[in-house]
């Protein structure tokens, strides 16, 4: 069992202020796989306190010294990188080789993504006589998520590192075991004491403690609309900058001239990864009506061949990550039967077999109508909804209704795909199943969040912009 009691500040491994310990559950086994401690307010301010004085120095590093400092990172992660992997599947459930091809590879793709972008990015421009200069913000909170624990801490600590902040990093309690390796990883590469410190704790303490805190200059967080709404409250009154990534209900358009058994049969597999845990799956698949019983036969045979089990195994999905999660999706399940729409598979309960461990049927609904509770809602499982349209202008009103913006997704011939791009209101569009690009700004429109992370798009979060005037110009003499 893993016993991760302590808090990295300021260079060390130090006891919590109060020690609050918090099981964590192995999702596919439903036993205590270690124990945590919860923070409080006054670990907060210490840590804080590390961060700003470190800072001071940090913030005037050069950039070949944080290039350096990254690829000793990328060579430490390296050296643990089947170890994260491991506990990545034990803390959420992740299927192992999900673990070590996606989950564990992105914090890899983001550190050299990194390297890459720190190589060329342009600080300093002179515009006339005067110069444009881009700052480190200072003290950057980083609250991140479950669903993809590694990738999401890579992708803020990476860009905070790379610009010359420095953070405190509070990790998901649900699944905080990579992140204290993650953390290992950056001690031994020679992080400088201060510049990154790692909490536990929950939102409503350790969460609204940074977010709210007057020496934080900046909050990048992850995770669902509504805990995206508290800490942006929570920093209104130090008016600091708030980046958030937040929830999704991502349309995915099969267009009249697509492929549409292809279409059909990679949405369900892009939808079921991960366990449908991802914020930008394509949960919403929109069909012509008059091709939609095909579609239903073409996405009933993808899902059935969807095999589930334990992560250890060769399966495709796992579990979800708790059962407070099992219970809500359980809940929305039921919601789309009772409010009339058709089941073409999977459905409530566990699989057969799986009694043991938060375990979802991979589910498919069809027959969906735009008010129903599955249509608008993030189910955050591996359940599917399949609605109809007439005509491509009803397709694109029918992606563009809802308060998420996060991704959306268009199969059809490449100049019919690009034309309906365009029309979609999401900060991410998937043209005929492209894959991902780490250059590429991640964020969503309307309630997915603002701002944007990855490549140089995730540099700018953390950046402030000086304008000096006359720089250019002769000064006068003493």
């Amino acid at each position: 069992m893993r016993d991760y009691l302590n808090f990295y500040i300021d260079g060390a491994w130090v006891e919590p202020v109060r020690r609050q310990p918090l099981d964590v559950i192995n999702p596919a086994t439903e036993t205590v796989a270690g124990r945590i401690s919860l923070g409080s307010t006054e670990d907060v301010d210490k840590a804080v306190t590390a961060a700003r004085r470190a800072f001071v120095s940090y913030s005037l590093t050069s950039r070949a010294e944080r290039l350096d400092l990254l690829k000793n990172i990328v060579s430490e992660f390296e050296k643990r990188y089947t170890d994260i992997a491991a506990a990545i599947t034990e803390e959420m459930g992740a299927p192992s080789w999900l673990a070590q091809q996606a989950q564990a590879g992105s914090g890899i793709a983001h550190l050299r993504t990194g390297i890459d972008v720190l190589t060329n990015f342009q600080f300093e421009e002179l515009r006339g006589s005067t110069l444009i200069t881009h700052e480190p913000i200072g003290v950057c909170a980083l609250i991140t998520p479950w669903n993809w624990p590694i990738n999401q801490i890579a992708c803020k600590v990476v860009p905070a590192l790379a610009t010359g902040c420095t953070m405190v990093l509070k990790p998901s309690e649900i699944a905080p075991f990579s992140a204290y390796l993650w953390t290992e990883v950056l001690d031994a590469a020679g992080v400088p004491a201060g510049v990154f410190n790692l909490i536990n704790g929950d939102g409503p303490t350790v969460g609204a403690a940074l977010s709210s805190h007057p020496d934080v200059d900046m909050v990048s967080f992850t995770g669902s609309t509504r805990a995206g709404i508290e800490v942006a409250r929570n920093a209104a009154p130090t008016v600091k900058r708030v980046a958030q990534e937040l929830g999704g209900k991502s349309p995915n358009i099969i267009l009249e001239d697509a492929d549409l058994q292809g279409a059909v049969t990679s949405g369900v597999l892009q939808m079921m990864n991960n366990s449908g845990q991802s914020c930008n799956a394509p949960s919403r698949m929109l069909v012509p009506a008059a091709r939609m019983d095909e579609a239903k036969t073409f996405a009933k045979a993808a899902t059935d061949g969807v095999t589930v089990g334990s992560p250890h195994g060769n399966c495709k999905v796992g579990p979800v990550i708790s059962e407070t999660q099992w219970n809500k999706i359980q809940g929305l399940i039921q919601s789309g039967i009772d409010e009339g729409a058709s089941l073409i598979t999977g459905g409530g309960g566990k699989p057969e077999g799986l009694e043991t461990g938060y375990y979802v049927k991979p589910t498919v609904f069809a027959d969906v109508t735009p008010h129903m509770t599955i249509a608008r809602e993030e189910i955050f499982g591996p359940v599917l909804t399949m609605m109809a349209y007439e005509d491509e202008g009803q397709a694109i009103t029918m992606a563009n209704d809802t308060v998420y913006g996060l991704a959306a997704y268009v199969q059809g011939e490449p100049e019919h795909a690009k034309h309906v791009a365009r029309k979609l209101r999401a900060g991410r569009v998937h043209l005929n199943g492209s894959g991902g690009d780490m250059t590429a700004p991640f964020g969503g429109y309307k309630q997915s969040g603002n701002g944007r992370e990855w490549g140089d798009y995730g540099f700018r979060e953390f950046l402030e912009t000086k304008a000096v005037l006359g720089w250019g110009q002769a000064q006068p003499g003493n």
